[in-house]
Protein backbone atom coordinates (compact mmCIF):
# COMPACT_ATOMS: atom_id res chain seq x y z
CA UNK A 1 0.00 0.00 0.00
CA UNK A 2 1.09 3.30 -1.05
CA UNK A 3 0.33 6.61 0.50
CA UNK A 4 -1.03 9.14 -1.76
CA UNK A 5 2.10 11.75 -1.36
CA UNK A 6 4.72 9.52 -3.60
CA UNK A 7 4.58 11.32 -6.72
CA UNK A 8 7.49 9.94 -8.40
CA UNK A 9 7.86 5.90 -7.08
CA UNK A 10 9.72 4.91 -10.26
CA UNK A 11 12.27 7.48 -8.95
CA UNK A 12 12.80 6.45 -5.69
CA UNK A 13 12.76 2.47 -6.67
CA UNK A 14 15.10 2.46 -9.65
CA UNK A 15 15.87 -1.11 -10.84
CA UNK A 16 12.33 -2.38 -9.25
CA UNK A 17 9.84 -3.49 -11.51
CA UNK A 18 6.85 -1.93 -10.56
CA UNK A 19 3.07 -2.70 -11.74
CA UNK A 20 0.21 -0.53 -12.40
CA UNK A 21 -3.32 -1.28 -10.94
CA UNK A 22 -6.26 0.37 -10.91
CA UNK A 23 -9.13 1.23 -7.97
CA UNK A 24 -12.32 -0.63 -8.38
CA UNK A 25 -14.73 1.19 -10.49
CA UNK A 26 -17.49 1.24 -7.51
CA UNK A 27 -15.17 1.85 -4.33
CA UNK A 28 -17.98 2.73 -1.79
CA UNK A 29 -19.80 -0.30 -2.69
CA UNK A 30 -16.88 -2.63 -2.15
CA UNK A 31 -15.73 -1.27 0.80
CA UNK A 32 -19.09 -1.28 2.22
CA UNK A 33 -19.97 -5.02 1.21
CA UNK A 34 -16.41 -6.98 1.81
CA UNK A 35 -16.18 -9.08 4.91
CA UNK A 36 -12.52 -7.55 5.52
CA UNK A 37 -13.33 -3.90 5.66
CA UNK A 38 -16.67 -4.73 7.44
CA UNK A 39 -14.39 -5.80 10.35
CA UNK A 40 -11.54 -2.81 9.93
CA UNK A 41 -13.74 -0.48 9.46
CA UNK A 42 -15.45 -0.69 13.29
CA UNK A 43 -13.38 0.65 16.32
CA UNK A 44 -11.16 -1.93 17.75
CA UNK A 45 -7.78 -2.57 19.20
CA UNK A 46 -4.52 -2.19 17.65
CA UNK A 47 -1.03 -2.33 18.84
CA UNK A 48 2.20 -1.36 17.23
CA UNK A 49 4.12 -4.23 15.95
CA UNK A 50 7.85 -2.52 15.30
CA UNK A 51 10.82 -3.00 16.95
CA UNK A 52 9.38 -6.72 18.91
CA UNK A 53 12.40 -7.95 19.69
CA UNK A 54 13.87 -5.00 21.68
CA UNK A 55 12.85 -3.61 25.45
CA UNK A 56 9.89 -1.83 25.88
CA UNK A 57 12.03 1.44 26.63
CA UNK A 58 13.47 1.11 23.73
CA UNK A 59 10.08 0.15 21.53
CA UNK A 60 8.52 3.23 23.38
CA UNK A 61 11.52 5.71 22.40
CA UNK A 62 11.81 4.10 18.28
CA UNK A 63 7.81 4.01 18.37
CA UNK A 64 8.05 7.91 18.33
CA UNK A 65 10.95 8.30 16.44
CA UNK A 66 9.13 6.56 13.70
CA UNK A 67 6.32 8.25 14.17
CA UNK A 68 8.07 12.03 14.00
CA UNK A 69 9.42 10.47 10.78
CA UNK A 70 5.88 9.64 9.39
CA UNK A 71 5.65 6.24 9.26
CA UNK A 72 4.63 2.97 12.04
CA UNK A 73 3.20 -0.20 11.75
CA UNK A 74 0.39 -1.24 13.25
CA UNK A 75 -1.98 -4.11 13.76
CA UNK A 76 -5.51 -5.02 14.48
CA UNK A 77 -5.51 -7.43 17.37
CA UNK A 78 -9.06 -9.03 16.62
CA UNK A 79 -7.98 -9.61 13.16
CA UNK A 80 -4.22 -10.16 13.14
CA UNK A 81 -4.16 -7.59 10.05
CA UNK A 82 -1.05 -5.76 10.25
CA UNK A 83 -0.53 -2.72 7.99
CA UNK A 84 2.33 -0.68 7.52
CA UNK A 85 1.23 3.02 7.74
CA UNK A 86 2.81 6.28 5.71
CA UNK A 87 1.68 10.02 6.69
CA UNK A 88 2.69 13.39 7.41
CA UNK A 89 5.13 13.90 9.70
CA UNK A 90 3.68 15.55 13.53
CA UNK A 91 1.44 17.69 11.66
CA UNK A 92 -0.83 20.31 13.77
CA UNK A 93 -3.46 18.09 12.61
CA UNK A 94 -5.14 14.83 13.04
CA UNK A 95 -6.58 14.84 9.66
CA UNK A 96 -3.10 15.29 7.86
CA UNK A 97 -0.82 12.93 10.14
CA UNK A 98 0.12 12.62 13.64
CA UNK A 99 -0.15 14.69 16.62
CA UNK A 100 0.99 14.53 19.27
CA UNK A 101 -0.52 17.52 21.39
CA UNK A 102 -4.18 16.27 21.26
CA UNK A 103 -3.90 14.63 24.39
CA UNK A 104 -1.10 14.00 26.90
CA UNK A 105 0.36 10.10 26.27
CA UNK A 106 -1.17 9.53 23.40
CA UNK A 107 -0.56 9.88 19.31
CA UNK A 108 -3.17 10.35 16.92
CA UNK A 109 -2.52 9.19 13.45
CA UNK A 110 -4.33 9.61 10.15
CA UNK A 111 -2.86 7.53 6.99
CA UNK A 112 -4.57 7.68 3.30
CA UNK A 113 -3.89 4.41 0.90
CA UNK A 114 -5.09 2.39 -1.12
CA UNK A 115 -5.92 -1.04 0.30
CA UNK A 116 -7.88 -3.75 -2.28
CA UNK A 117 -8.32 -1.66 -5.29
CA UNK A 118 -10.54 1.58 -2.66
CA UNK A 119 -8.75 4.75 -1.15
CA UNK A 120 -9.43 4.40 2.38
CA UNK A 121 -8.09 5.76 5.56
CA UNK A 122 -6.85 4.88 8.66
CA UNK A 123 -7.57 6.30 11.89
CA UNK A 124 -6.89 6.25 15.28
CA UNK A 125 -4.51 6.57 18.54
CA UNK A 126 -1.73 4.69 20.45
CA UNK A 127 -0.82 5.31 23.96
CA UNK A 128 2.46 6.23 24.18
CA UNK A 129 3.55 4.03 27.01
CA UNK A 130 1.61 0.76 26.42
CA UNK A 131 2.02 1.15 22.33
CA UNK A 132 -2.01 0.29 21.71
CA UNK A 133 -4.54 1.65 21.44
CA UNK A 134 -7.91 2.21 19.14
CA UNK A 135 -8.19 2.51 15.39
CA UNK A 136 -10.36 1.39 12.36
CA UNK A 137 -10.90 2.16 8.84
CA UNK A 138 -12.36 4.48 6.58
CA UNK A 139 -13.80 4.98 3.11
CA UNK A 140 -11.91 8.25 1.90
CA UNK A 141 -14.41 9.60 -0.67
CA UNK A 142 -12.22 12.42 -1.36
CA UNK A 143 -9.64 10.32 -2.69
CA UNK A 144 -11.52 7.93 -4.45
CA UNK A 145 -13.14 10.47 -6.40
CA UNK A 146 -9.46 11.83 -7.44
CA UNK A 147 -7.95 7.88 -7.91
CA UNK A 148 -10.72 7.06 -9.83
CA UNK A 149 -9.29 5.91 -13.68
CA UNK A 150 -5.53 7.11 -12.14
CA UNK A 151 -2.94 4.23 -12.13
CA UNK A 152 -1.58 3.51 -9.06
CA UNK A 153 2.04 2.03 -8.70
CA UNK A 154 2.85 -1.09 -6.46
CA UNK A 155 6.18 -2.87 -5.99
CA UNK A 156 5.95 -5.85 -7.34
Amino acid sequence: MLPFESTLMSDQLPGRMLKGLRVVADQKAKFESDDLFRKLRRESEVKYTGFCNVAMEERQQRFVKCCKEGHTEVAFVTTGINLPLVFNPCSKSYDEGCDFEREEGKVHISSRFIMNGVCVRWKGWFDLHRLSGIGCLEYDEEQAQVMFGNWVLKVL
